[in-house]
C-alpha cells in the first residue's frame, strides 16, 4: 500500500511540474487574461533578380500536356520493357524523359 501511494505521489508531483514548465513555456502568467492572437503582418515580396517575369513568356497549358503524355508513355514503355526482360542493369537503367531531372 506504501508503495502505491508513493508511486501515484510522484505521478501527480510529475503532472503538475509538467504542467507549471507547460504553462510557463506557453507565456500563461495570469489564468483571468484575456489572449488576443493577431494575423502575423506579411511583408511584401521582394523583388527576386533571377526572375525577370516581362522576359519569359507563360507556357501554353496545351505544351505542358503535351510533355506530361510524352512522359508517361517513356516511362509506360520503359516498365513494359522491364517486365517483358528484368534485368538489373534495366531496372537502374536512366529514362529518356526530358522532364526528370
Amino acid at each position: 500500500m506504501e508503495l502505491f501511494l508513493m508511486t501515484l505521489v510522484l505521478a501527480l508531483l510529475g503532472v503538475v511540474v509538467s504542467g507549471v514548465l507547460f504553462a510557463a513555456a506557453a507565456g500563461v502568467n495570469d489564468p483571468g487574461a484575456t489572449v488576443t492572437v493577431r494575423a502575423p503582418a506579411r511583408a511584401a515580396a521582394p523583388a527576386r533578380f533571377f526572375v525577370d517575369r516581362a522576359a519569359a513568356p507563360p507556357v501554353p497549358i496545351d505544351v505542358v500536356l503535351l510533355q506530361i503524355e510524352q512522359h508517361v508513355r517513356l516511362e509506360q514503355a520503359a516498365a513494359e520493357a522491364f517486365l517483358h526482360a528484368p534485368t538489373r542493369q534495366s531496372l537502374h537503367s536512366r529514362t529518356m524523359s526530358p522532364l526528370v531531372h
